[in-house]
């Protein structure tokens, strides 16, 4: 069994000359870095007092779980010897407040796969239940991960393009 482990370096840059003196008396400013990487400008979710042009902590772990999912699904479909051309997610994530904390209490993904073959169509629902499975961070989390798929056959024109 292997183990993999995750390093990065995150700075607080919200000091704004008296610390943590009181709730509205600081930033939520924070930078993440890791080495090779650009650096991420995270903050709290603007509800929170946050910086609504940084990432934050929900939508982090919303798109984690998205592309956790497609790297999973693409390598499934590899296996099975499905041919995608394209993929795009829209997810949703719902967290509930319960007083300072609260916890997620679903994400929903909707995957828009395309394949090069018409006769894989059906096969694709399988692959996402089967990459679901596969998914370390789905497999981490407390919450339900649900899929609203949608999946397209690529053509040569985009009118003959057909949707399941």
């Amino acid at each position: 069994m292997a183990t993999h482990t995750y390093d990065l370096h995150l700075i607080w840059d919200g000091n704004r000359g008296s610390g943590t003196s009181g709730y509205r008396d600081y930033g939520r400013d924070v930078r993440a870095r890791c080495e090779g990487r650009p650096e991420l400008a995270l903050s709290a979710d603007r509800p929170f007092r946050g910086d609504a042009t940084r990432w934050n902590p929900e939508l982090l772990l919303v798109g984690a779980l998205s592309e956790c999912h497609m790297l999973s699904f693409l390598h499934v479909a590899v296996t099975h010897g499905v041919v995608v051309t394209a993929y795009e997610d829209s997810p949703t994530g719902t967290m509930r407040q319960e007083g300072i904390g609260g916890h997620f209490t679903r994400v929903l993904l909707r995957p828009r796969v395309t394949v090069a073959d018409p006769a894989h169509v059906d096969l694709v629902p399988a692959l996402h239940e089967e990459a679901g499975a596969a998914c370390f961070i789905a497999a981490s989390v407390d919450f339900p991960v649900d899929h609203e798929p949608i999946t397209r056959v690529e053509s040569a024109s985009p009118a003959g393009s057909g949707e399941a």
